[in-house]
């Protein structure tokens, strides 16, 4: 008879970098929600900042395009910086539609926007250089860690509709090397307003005077990927339109992914100076972050089709501006009946910004919601209702806000869902 000696597990030994690496938040609410769905709960599910596609498909010509794509046997490895018809193509997508003038050598392709935004940092930085950013905002804390760069955090405000102003800012970007900007937000769906966007762009241009010839500047990385999804009377704009001087300190990040719904037909690129790029190019070409070619056809010829993409966006935009202008309204409504909650007006992108200001309050059962965890799970668990908490981009824990995607929710499930949260809401005291 043989016996099998039971062996302890060896130590894993791993990077610093990768032992330290904080987890996703969003991943685990995402876990939590999908073990409450496997035992049968109804989950209204706000957490993910994608489209359903049986919602939010494509547009049709680029669904066909793909497809005859492959047919065309376009399965090989593209270009590494992606393919010059694309490229081109974008060139002049971004001249139309934007009024900005970048050719196509000053253009990189990619798997989407993060390999793009993992670029820019180990191009521009080195260990330990320094990194300005608001939170909440999207993984720049976790792209931080990546590249061993030092996060200086800029806390926002509410009343600023979460953007920071050009004060805030100002006192860390004498010793900083990147400030990273996003706008429209991910998270909270609101926009800069031309008056602050101009005025750190003028923080920006002051600081690389003062630093002169020889020194390095302080680079601005400005992700746009949500730029064409503004609603009502809301306007985009970037630095290099309010001030042609940020064309040397700017490195643009932008995409298809959440513009058409494209999330997962993986086409992102950056614009900037034509050196840095360059640079990109090869440090994403060693990883491999390029987008498939037959995707990078198929969009070559999409995005010269502007009768086609102007009726897309039209009905695209109604349809998500309908779902948050819904929340928003139903959400006031709570607030205006004296729930402790609260709302911005949406601006731009699929989210939302709410409140749930209900620490100190007790539940059904006698417990009382002390932190956020607590009231994110009492929504989860009383009113089926997933969201995301604000210090899964980087705020603090003790902040009550949080972000509502509705990407992926029909216009019939936001009432369910509202109602649900009303009850939940009246059981405590």
């Amino acid at each position: 008879m043989i016996t099998e000696t039971r062996q302890e597990a060896s130590p894993l030994y791993v990077s610093d970098m990768a032992e330290t690496l904080i987890g996703s938040e969003i991943i685990r609410i995402a876990g939590e929600v999908n073990e409450k769905i496997k035992k049968g709960a109804r989950i209204h599910n706000l957490t993910i900042g994608d489209f359903d596609p049986s919602i939010f498909p494509i547009p049709p010509e680029l669904n066909r395009a793909i497809v005859e794509a492959y047919r065309d046997n376009h399965t090989n490895y593209p270009a590494a910086n992606g393919i010059g018809e694309l490229r081109a193509a974008v060139s002049a997508f971004l001249r139309q539609r934007e009024g900005l003038n970048y050719t196509a050598d000053e253009i990189l392709i990619s798997a989407g926007a993060r390999p793009l935004i993992y670029g820019i940092y180990r191009t521009l930085l080195n260990t330990g250089d320094t990194v300005v950013f608001p939170v909440p905002s999207w993984n720049n804390n976790h792209y931080c860690h990546l590249t061993g760069a030092k996060p200086v955090l800029v806390e926002t405000r509410p009343e600023n509709n979460f953007m920071p102003a050009a004060e805030e800012i100002a006192p860390h970007l004498r010793e900083a090397s990147l400030l990273s900007l996003c706008s429209p937000l991910n998270p909270t769906g609101t926009v800069f307003s031309e008056k602050v966007l101009g005025e750190i762009c003028d923080l920006v241009i002051e600081e690389n005077r003062r630093r002169g010839p020889g020194q390095k500047p302080l680079y601005l990385l400005y992700d746009q990927i949500y730029w064409i999804l503004t609603f009502g009377s809301t306007k985009h704009y970037n630095p290099v339109s309010l001030r042609p001087e940020m064309r040397n300190y700017t490195i643009f990040v932008d995409g298809l992914s959440k513009a058409f719904a494209a999330t997962g037909v993986r086409v992102g690129w950056a614009f900037g100076p034509a050196g840095i790029i360059e640079k990109m190019k090869s440090i994403l070409s060693h990883i491999g972050a390029w987008a498939p070619k037959a995707e990078q056809v198929a969009c070559a010829g999409y995005l010269v089709q502007h009768k086609e993409i102007d009726g897309f966006l039209t009905v695209f935009r109604e349809k998500v501006a309908a779902r948050l202008n819904a929340f928003h309204k139903g959400f006031s409504a709570l607030q205006k009946e004296g729930f402790r909650v609260n709302v911005i007006a949406p601006q731009a992108a699929l989210y939302l910004t709410v409140q749930f200001n209900l620490a100190g309050m007790k539940t059904p059962g006698g417990k009382i919601l002390q932190s956020t965890k607590d009231i994110t799970s009492y929504l989860l668990a009383e009113a089926g209702m997933a969201v995301v908490p604000f210090y899964a981009f980087g705020s603090s824990e003790d902040s009550n806000w949080y972000r509502i995607s509705v990407g992926t929710c029909s216009m019939d499930e936001i009432g369910e869902s509202l109602a649900k949260l009303k009850t939940a809401l009246s059981k405590l005291s």
